[in-house]
């Protein structure tokens, strides 16, 4: 390898792994106009491309990466995202149908790309529910929960999506996954709470509710459904929803 080359390698990698991305772009952009054999310099080049919303050109980018090293798997995966941010959804599953087939051979994905595979889905559960397309929104909650089932954020999302489909019971599944996956993550425990209390089992729900404002005493929305779960008139006044 040419000397000059190396040393804007060296360089451009090493401003990339610090964030400093317009040093990194402008030393692997001269590395680019020298050879093309670099597959992960444009996958970095796309990685930079897509944080300033140059779509179009950080899809070239991994395309690039990718045609260079079929096999990159994140390379592969950030054309998914950045395919699912153009909009180009069919081509993005026809992406992640490889990769699948791929991994199904006897090699499982490794926890970083199936964190990014799920957060992919949880993007497109986004976009149908954008559409009011409910059961295709729910469907890919349901593969991102698959993927990374201790994701406790989109259980949390799904069981959202249930409950408001009118089905408590896989809604409090969810909810109660959440929690086992992060104790600390507390939308999923208050949910839970106001669960119990909208079925009546105001012990349950006041036992939920403590336990969140022991890990935060000045959490409102807890301090607000305990007030009403211990309400002499809380019968005759259902407790609102919360997201």
């Amino acid at each position: 390898m040419d000397e000059h080359i190396r040393q804007l390698l060296l360089l451009g990698r090493e401003h990339y792994s610090k964030a400093e991305y317009d040093q990194a772009a402008h030393l692997l952009k001269q590395v680019v106009e020298r050879t093309d054999r670099f597959a992960d310099v444009f996958d970095m080049l796309g990685v930079i491309a897509h944080g300033r919303g140059e779509l179009a050109q950080a899809r070239l980018y991994f395309e690039k990466a990718v045609a260079l090293n079929p096999n990159y798997t994140e390379a592969q995966l950030n054309l998914m995202v950045t395919l699912n941010d153009l909009g180009e959804y069919d081509r993005a599953r026809q992406i992640y149908a490889g990769i699948r087939h791929r991994g199904s051979g006897g090699r499982e994905l490794d926890p970083f790309a199936k964190g990014k595979i799920a957060n992919m889905h949880a993007e497109l559960s986004h976009a149908y529910q954008d559409m009011g397309m409910m059961a295709e929104a729910t469907g890919e909650l349901e593969k991102a929960v698959a993927l990374c089932p201790a994701f406790a954020d989109l259980r949390t999302r799904l069981g959202i999506l249930y409950r408001d489909a009118g089905d408590m019971k896989r809604a409090r599944e969810q909810f109660e996954a959440a929690r086992t996956a992060n104790p600390r993550f507390l939308q999923a425990r208050i949910l839970l709470g106001v669960l119990h209390l909208s079925a009546g089992d105001n012990e349950k729900a006041i036992e939920e509710l403590d336990q969140v404002l022991e890990l935060d005493p000045i959490n409102k929305a807890a301090q607000m459904y305990l007030r009403i779960a211990r309400s002499p008139s809380r019968s005759t006044h259902p407790p609102p929803t919360t997201e």
